[in-house]
This record gives C-alpha cells, sequence and structure tokens, in this order.
C-alpha cells in the first residue's frame, strides 16, 4: 500500500520536464497548501516567488525554533516529513512558490487560503486550501447546504483573475476537500481569455454545488477539464451536485478517515483505483441528500445557526483548541443547550428526527448494490 512518500522515492528524482505532471504530484500540491506558509512565500502583491527547497529550510527551522507556536498551526502529523522530503527532491525542490494567502474573517465567516506553484514545465498549479482546523471554516463549508455562493469561493474567483494576470503560460487549478470545489467555481466564473489557459482542474474529494450552478454556461464550459477524484467511501465528495464523472480511489483508511490525502494509495505515476464506492459511502450520500432535501434553505441555516451557537459556546476556536479542552468545552456546550429558547431547541429536535428517519428509509442501502 504505497502513498506519497513512496512515490517520491521512486519519482523524486525526475523533474516536470521530463516526467509530467500526473493526478499523485495532484495530492502532493493540494497537501502542500494546508501548510502555514506566512512569513515564507511572497503573497499575491510580490513578483519574485521562492524555491519549494528554500521554503522546506525556513519551515524545518520554525519548527524547531517553535516561534509563536508555530507547531500548533501545522494540521497533519506527516507535514513536517512532507516538507522535508519535496524540498530534497528533483522534482519539487526547484519548485517556485508564490502569491500566498490565507485569510480568516470570523465576522463574515470566511476561511480562504492559497499559493501558486510554478512546476518547472512552463505552467502553473494554482492550489486552494481546503478547510482548516477552525471552526469559522468548518461553518462556512455548512453554509453549502443553504447558500448558492460562499465569500471563499468570491475570494477564490478573484484570486484566480489577480494571479493570472502576473503569471504566463498553462494554468491548472486544485484542491482538497473545500479546495477542489473553490477552484472548479474559480475556473467556471473566471473571465473567457483566463478560461482558455486551464488545462485541467483538480477536484480531490471535494464537495458539489447547487443544481442553479451546475446547470449554468459557466461550469459546463469547464466540465471536461475536471478530473474528480474520491476516496471509496467518500462522505464529503459525494456531498451536493456534481455533473461530471469521478475516479474512485483505494484508500488504506476506514471511513471518513479516508478524507485525508496520506492515506491514498498511489502508483508510479498514478493513483490505484477502486471499482466503486462503498455501500456504506451510498448509503450516507442518500440520507444526507435526502434530509437536505426536506429542509427548505431557511430552515437549513437557522438549524447550522444554532449547531454553531452552541460549538462557539465552548470558547474555543478551533478543533485542536477543543482536543485540549475538551472536557471544559463539552460543559459549556450542554450549558448552552439550557439556555438556547424554545423555538430554536424544537428546531434542532425537529431536523435530527427527519435525519434518522432518512437514515432509517434508506438503511437497505447497507446491505444491496444501487441498481442500474
Amino acid at each position: 500500500m504505497a502513498n506519497l512518500f513512496d512515490y517520491l522515492t521512486w519519482r523524486g528524482d525526475l523533474k516536470f520536464a521530463q516526467s509530467p505532471l500526473n493526478p499523485v504530484d495532484n495530492i502532493i500540491l493540494c497537501q502542500l497548501s494546508y501548510l502555514p506558509l506566512d512569513g515564507i512565500v511572497p503573497g499575491p502583491g510580490e513578483k519574485e516567488g521562492i524555491s519549494v527547497s528554500l521554503a522546506a529550510s525556513i519551515f524545518a527551522e520554525k519548527l524547531r525554533n517553535d516561534t509563536s507556536d508555530f507547531k500548533s498551526l501545522v494540521m497533519f502529523r506527516d507535514d513536517p516529513a512532507l516538507v522535508s522530503a519535496l524540498g530534497s527532491s528533483n522534482r519539487f525542490g526547484n519548485c517556485q512558490l508564490l502569491g500566498y494567502v490565507n485569510h480568516i474573517d470570523t465576522d463574515r465567516e470566511v476561511q480562504f487560503s492559497a499559493v501558486c506553484v510554478y512546476t518547472g514545465d512552463g505552467s502553473c498549479f494554482m492550489v486552494y486550501r481546503g478547510t482548516d482546523s477552525s471552526f469559522v471554516g468548518w461553518k462556512e463549508d455548512f453554509n453549502m447546504c443553504f447558500k448558492e455562493v460562499i465569500p471563499a469561493q468570491i475570494e477564490a474567483a478573484d484570486y484566480l483573475e489577480k494571479m493570472s494576470s502576473m503569471i504566463n503560460g498553462p494554468l491548472r487549478l486544485g484542491g482538497h476537500s473545500k479546495g477542489g470545489n473553490l477552484a472548479v467555481y474559480a475556473a467556471s466564473n473566471c473571465h473567457k481569455k483566463i478560461k482558455n489557459r486551464i488545462t485541467e482542474i483538480y477536484s480531490n474529494d471535494a464537495p458539489g454545488f447547487c443544481k442553479e450552478f451546475i446547470a449554468g454556461e459557466g461550469f459546463s464550459a469547464i466540465r471536461d477539464r475536471i478530473r474528480s477524484f474520491i476516496p471509496q467511501s467518500s462522505v464529503v465528495g459525494m456531498l451536493l451536485e456534481h455533473d461530471c464523472d469521478y475516479t474512485v480511489i483505494k484508500s488504506s483508511q476506514i471511513g471518513l478517515l479516508q478524507h485525508d490525502l496520506y492515506s491514498w494509495e498511489v502508483t508510479h505515476n498514478d493513483m490505484v483505483h477502486a471499482d466503486e464506492i462503498t455501500l456504506s459511502s451510498r448509503f450516507v450520500d442518500k440520507t444526507l441528500r435526502e434530509w437536505i432535501g426536506s429542509l427548505d434553505n431557511e430552515h437549513r441555516e437557522q438549524f447550522i445557526g444554532a449547531l454553531y451557537s452552541i460549538l462557539i459556546a465552548s470558547e474555543v476556536e478551533s478543533i485542536p483548541d477543543l482536543e485540549k479542552t475538551w472536557f471544559k468545552a463539552a460543559g459549556l456546550m450542554i450549558k448552552s443547550l439550557g439556555n438556547i429558547d424554545e423555538p430554536t431547541r424544537n428546531l434542532i429536535r425537529k431536523a435530527l428526527t427527519e435525519l434518522l428517519n432518512a437514515a432509517r428509509r434508506n438503511i437497505d442501502t447497507l446491505f444491496k448494490p444501487e441498481k442500474e
């Protein structure tokens, strides 16, 4: 069961000009976008970039010094090892990073981050970060259930317009989780001249869109350039509407843990394909679709807002913080449940009852394949 690190051992000596970018390179660059590159990679207003090799050295130095709790900003356990491996490889070491942006606005409920990577083959890969560990990032994801457009999507389109004017040659866009959604949205909503420069759009286990967006001309114009990948037990990548083919990937993990790119199995120049998604993934997909469909936009917004307010009552701002102070946070959240008004309590109770009913109606999906 080979993973990203095995791939770097096999192919790390070959530059992109020698061996073209492939789906494994795509998920490596998407994972790179999760790194806290603030103060390391130049922002959108600067023309010069920084090599992955030099960025890796600075990153390692920050980890050693642990300035301003830098270690707490690293989301994935294997990220430091990945940065080190990329920095020392011929394939990625000389790639240039530029245009890094990391923007979190609690009031507007937006979490947006992106970076551009010159891969040395005359093209640039524009990578959008997926949801980080902040609660506002997850809240923005939930907002997709009742909003046609979220702030991060607007910022993603603006970012593409701005950076494309500074970058020459073909463009690739991509991202993991919400990042894949942002890549597709930006490509769909950019100027025609920019669309013509986009060769591929990588969507890795990313949520979809509302039906109105899928039916639009912008999406239709780039649909055939979308390369969508989901693991066998995908949940996130099955949400909302997609209207494009996807490739099912094998993962070394189970259930929701398959969302982790480090678990995706790879070959020398591709990911290991599976025949179809699991029955459990199909069950969750059908259940959530039916549940969301049973609530109008107003009730979806009210339900998500109520749950978010309970979470905020824990007085922590991120998932790592919640893990550190879970006992105190749990007590505060339970206390806040008693403080919410009766209509809101009834709304939560009704929505959760609908979810259980939808699960009950689709339980047979776990035991038999869907008919063609």
